[in-house]
């Protein structure tokens, strides 16, 4: 019995011995790995190309680049690269990188209807029914109806208590101090964002059109009191807002993020005060990134006083590249260059159709902007990351320029195709 017992141990003791030789192995390995891929070379190729377009005769203007390698994990090549400029709507990829950060990519915005007692043979709750809101930006009065067919459903008609709405912002949005009078699209914000007076207003209409009888002087505004159940919640992912703020641009939804950044960083503050404050603080913390004149003024790239740089703008790519469920958001909601978005109809031609995933900057307004940051495969396969930033020049030349870099980056002559 003692001799099996022995056995026994022995055969346990070379097992374990290995499994943990093979862990070991294992851990060495991807340890070799990341230092094979810091040992790989940069293309000079490459680097020859972007110095040769970096030289060229150009329009004048303000003019910068920044090529990183991704798969080397090395800076490629430069041209004034630190150099802060007027960043437009590639803003949106810093907001949208810190707030994958700082929320998650699973973050849910959750609207709810709750209740307090219950319902009586007649009707009636016996209680009191209440509405919590969310930042949810793309949430429109229409969609009211399915919270108020749910009670309708489950044969509500009246309440006997009080119909309490819980908000997280009361105030409509507003202009930020430096944009255009035609920048705020007042009409394209969700419900949420359009004040506490339009929210009561359409909550109101949407119960009173299914039968629910609701008095105004039932109605209160404030805090959700204890003791309420959930009974209906509606959910919107903020991958539903990435993909709008990044693929078509839309400043409504980079705003709304904005708010919702705030309203986590510090829930006491205005809203936009701590999302801006968050992102200079990522981008100074997180990024290390505390470049002269560098500036943040908002979180959708309205404000001409914004200032970013090509570097600024390739390490939030880095940082989101290095993330890799955050990377996977990238590579979903950026535009595609000839295919979706706001590249749909830049750079279609057969050299860089579908070969370049990029964010597009531009305003018109004081003077030419553009700007263009994303990812691009180059001809040697390593992923690059990049960032090209114009001022004071036609958006249209800026444009032409912005395709002809991405071709040096994605095109090399001299190799067979």
């Amino acid at each position: 019995m003692q001799i099996r017992k022995l056995f026994t141990s022995i055969i346990f003791l070379a097992i374990f011995s290995f499994i943990t030789s093979c862990g070991a192995q294992g851990n060495d390995t991807s340890s070799e790995a990341k230092q094979a891929a810091k040992d790989l070379p940069v293309d000079t190729a490459l680097q020859q190309r972007l110095k040769d377009f970096a030289t060229r005769p150009r329009p004048t203007g303000k003019f910068a680049f920044h090529v990183y390698d991704l798969t080397a994990d090395k800076p490629v090549y430069g041209c004034n690269d630190s150099l802060a400029l007027p960043s437009a709507s590639c803003m949106k990829l810093l907001t949208g990188v810190a707030g994958l950060h700082l929320l998650g990519t699973n973050y849910y915005y959750k609207t709810a209807i709750l209740t307090r007692g219950k319902k009586d043979g007649n009707g009636t709750l016996q209680g009191d029914l209440a509405f919590k809101g969310s930042l949810d930006p793309q949430l429109m009065p229409v969609d009211l109806n399915d919270f108020s067919r749910f009670l309708h459903q489950e044969g509500i008609r009246r309440i006997s208590g009080k119909l309490y709405i819980d908000l997280t912002i009361k105030e409509p949005v507003k202009s930020e101090k430096h944009w255009y009078p035609w920048d705020l699209t007042f009409s394209k914000y969700g419900l949420f964002y359009k004040g506490e007076k339009r929210v009561l207003t359409a909550l109101k209409a949407s119960l009173r059109a299914q039968g629910i009888a609701i008095a105004d002087s039932q109605v209160v505004t404030a805090r959700l009191p204890k003791g309420f159940q959930c009974r209906h919640i509606f959910k919107r992912s903020i991958d539903d807002v990435i993909k709008r703020m990044w693929k078509n641009s839309s400043n409504t939804q980079a705003t709304a993020l904005l708010y919702t950044i705030g309203h986590r960083a510090n829930p006491h503050a205005f809203p936009v005060d701590a999302g801006v404050a968050y992102l200079r603080k990522f981008l100074s913390q997180d990024l290390q990134q505390n470049g002269k004149g560098l500036c943040i003024h908002d979180g959708c790239g309205l404000c001409t006083h914004n200032r970013l740089s090509p570097v600024a703008l390739t390490a939030v790519l880095r940082y989101g590249y290095a993330n890799g469920a955050i990377r996977s958001s990238l590579e979903r909601n950026l535009s595609h260059a000839g295919i979706d978005g706001t590249l749909a109809r830049e750079m279609t031609g057969q050299k860089l159709r579908g070969k370049v995933r990029a964010k597009t900057g531009t305003l018109s307004h004081p003077y030419g902007i553009s700007s263009l940051a994303g990812f691009c495969e180059g001809p040697d396969g390593h992923t690059l990351a990049f960032a090209i930033m114009d001022s004071e020049m036609s958006v249209l030349d800026a444009r032409v320029l912005q395709r002809k870099f991405c071709e040096a980056m994605v095109i090399d002559k001299k190799r067979p195709s």
